[in-house]
């Protein structure tokens, strides 16, 4: 099989010209494992995936809450779901009202800020206290800022999949950056190996599009609207490390210079941000990684194909799935950047 060099989508395209990274690109960021978050605190990067479908998945297991746009996962959070004897349900549901200033009509006019009904008889997402257990009467609690958040984001109808290893996938149950579910609620990824390559546009023709390169699984996810469309193994050189994640965003503008992934095309000019990474990490020199990746290069022209301003392209040295807690001891879902505006706490 053929392969190309990715540093077209990746980074070295940028070249001179590409816009420099944020100021805080080498401050010191320091890594959290979700399961450290403390109750009430949350991580949220919305910037991840501006657009696409919405889909919450709450781990009962984890207490944690997990947002993801267009595919991708943009904010995890504490939680508290209910306690032994008003446990909150497991299934697929949907969002069937939203009300910022809700009060609860079952007990005693509690406030139930930024509510989202996911059911007729009284189970919905809202503001509240998190003790660090359960502690509801079936509600899931996120912290009041999450709640706020979360409502400004969803719709009517998008889907909320509460799991528990009584009854759920371990994917659902310990969710990675990459959905575990649609849009719709349905498994989001077809049962590939590790080095098959996948292409499949009619499984969404339109919509805005996210790609993950994982270098944790040597993978390239590419998401439309929120729907798997592509996958392939990412090859790299001995030893590469990114120590964090960096987040590619497509203008509309073009550099005069053949694409490296369609040569036949001209090369698009994307603007580069750290979003996450490691304490004291130093940032790589943005053409040095353009000749540690290799595609496939059928692959690589399809996926030219597919790209459109806004397409943004999440480069991670992060899992796209974890299995189960035991395969992945201690690898975070995202991690916390105390240097950026949009992680909150408490």
């Amino acid at each position: 099989m053929k392969r190309t060099l990715l540093p077209t989508l990746l980074l070295a395209s940028l070249l001179a010209g590409a816009a420099p990274f944020a100021a805080h690109a080498q401050s010191a960021v320091p890594q959290a494992d979700v399961r450290a978050l403390q109750p009430g605190e949350f991580l949220w990067y919305p910037q991840i995936a501006p657009e696409g479908p919405v889909v919450l998945v709450v781990s009962l297991d984890e207490q944690r809450a997990y947002v993801y746009r267009n595919g991708i996962a943009i904010g995890v959070s504490t939680i508290s779901s209910g306690k032994a004897g008003k446990d909150t349900p497991t299934g697929v549901f949907t969002i069937l009202q939203k009300n910022k200033d809700h009060r609860s009509n079952l007990y005693n006019n509690a406030p139930m800020p930024y509510m989202q009904r996911l059911t007729w008889d009284g189970i919905a997402l809202h503001g509240g206290h998190l003790p660090g257990y359960p502690a509801s009467h079936g509600c899931v609690r996120l912290p009041q800022a999450f709640a706020e958040k979360l409502f400004g984001i969803t719709r009517f109808g998008d889907s909320v999949v509460v799991a528990n290893a009584k009854a759920s996938p371990a994917s659902l149950v310990h969710p990675a950056v990459l959905a575990p579910v649609t849009a719709g609620g349905q498994a989001a990824h077809p049962d590939l190996s590790a080095y098959e390559v996948y292409w499949n546009e009619a499984a969404s023709p339109d919509g805005p599009v996210s790609i993950l390169v994982s270098l944790y699984d040597q993978r390239v996810s590419v998401l439309r609207n929120g729907v798997l469309i592509g996958a392939a193994p990412l090859q790299m050189v001995r030893d590469f490390a990114l120590n964090g994640t960096v987040l590619l965003v497509m203008t509309t503008e073009m550099e005069d210079i053949p694409s490296l992934l369609d040569p036949q095309q001209k090369e698009h000019r994307w603007v580069a941000h750290r979003v996450l990474g490691e304490e004291g990490a130093p940032m790589p020199p943005l053409r040095s990684l353009g000749d540690a990746f290799w595609i496939p290069q059928d692959f690589a022209r399809r996926l030219y194909a597919v790209l459109k301003p806004g397409t943004t392209v999440l480069l991670s040295d992060l899992p796209g799935v974890r299995a189960t807690p035991d395969d992945q001891p201690s690898v975070p879902v995202l991690e916390s950047d105390e240097a950026s505006p949009t992680t909150a706490v408490r």
